[in-house]
């Protein structure tokens, strides 16, 4: 194991307990993975650096250990919490690409000699069951990481297909296709798009709350209210200009009945 006897004899004057002990050969196992160390704590602080050593003040809570962790890649950042419960270790590690949470417990007996705390040659026992055990249950594999950005990015490309701008209803439309006739909607942007025909009903426009018979708005032929209708209504009756609802038939002469209108009843008896 490269690398890890360095990384013991530098930190063996502050190994006190076999927690100690065991923490550091899970430190180089996540640093042969392809991370390095950023600090201790669950925030990150001024001036951290990288490194593959174990930060100042790893060790200070014999029943805490908090350490964070950042990827050669800069892509993945992993935050690692021993908890000591009893003769026990337990390892909870959160990855924050795959968003995933890993547990491992360990009897640290199994794998540290407290005996010999300050010998690297004898300090560690069964590091083949433990790495195994690290590898399957606790750390991120790459496999993991490959599947997470996988998934993602499927997330990604089906968001973007799933848009359509013709599905938004507060999307105005600049263009039309050619295959499509443009609705005969009026200007979006003008004042009294919206309920102009109520809002300015001589404005010309069709609909409208207000029933006109004579279409006020359009041209009429010949039918001035302002001079009077003969039988009806005295010239001046209607000022100029002023709106008028005929109550009646206008004309002289009124059209006598339709011959589609309702016969009375008994109008074919020639007795009647």
């Amino acid at each position: 194991m490269a690398g890890l006897e360095l990384l013991f004899n530098y930190v063996s004057n502050s190994i006190t307990t076999s927690q100690d002990a065991l923490i550091c050969f899970v430190h180089w196992e996540i640093v042969k993975s392809g991370y390095k160390c950023q600090g201790t704590g669950d925030e990150p602080r001024d001036g951290e650096k990288k490194s593959e050593l174990l930060p100042s003040g790893w060790n200070e809570s014999k029943e805490l250990y908090t350490l964070r962790y950042r990827s050669n890649d800069e892509k993945s950042s992993i935050l690692l919490k021993a908890f000591t419960v009893d003769s026990t270790l337990i390892f909870n590690l959160m990855d924050s690409t795959t968003e995933k949470v890993t547990d491992l417990t360990v009897n640290v007996s199994d794998y540290v000699d407290e005996a010999n705390l300050q010998t690297f040659e004898s300090v560690f026992k069964n590091l083949d069951e433990l790495t195994k055990k690290l590898k399957t249950s606790l750390l991120p594999s790459e496999k993991d990481e490959r599947q997470a950005k996988t998934e993602k990015k499927r997330e990604s490309e089906r968001a973007a297909n799933s848009r359509d701008s013709n599905s938004d209803p507060l999307l105005i439309q600049t263009r039309v296709p050619p295959t499509r006739h443009p609705p005969n909607w009026p200007d979006p942007m003008a004042p009294f798009a919206a309920g102009g025909a109520d809002l300015d009903p001589f404005g010309g426009r069709a609909g409208g709350m207000i029933v006109d018979p004579l279409r006020a708005g359009f041209p009429r032929s010949g039918f001035d209210p302002s001079s009077g209708i003969p039988g009806v209504l005295p010239p001046g009756a209607v000022p100029p200009g002023a709106r008028f609802d005929p109550f009646g038939p206008v004309g002289r002469h009124r059209p006598g009945p339709d011959p589609d209108h309702m016969p009375p009843p008994g109008y074919d008896d020639m007795f009647m």
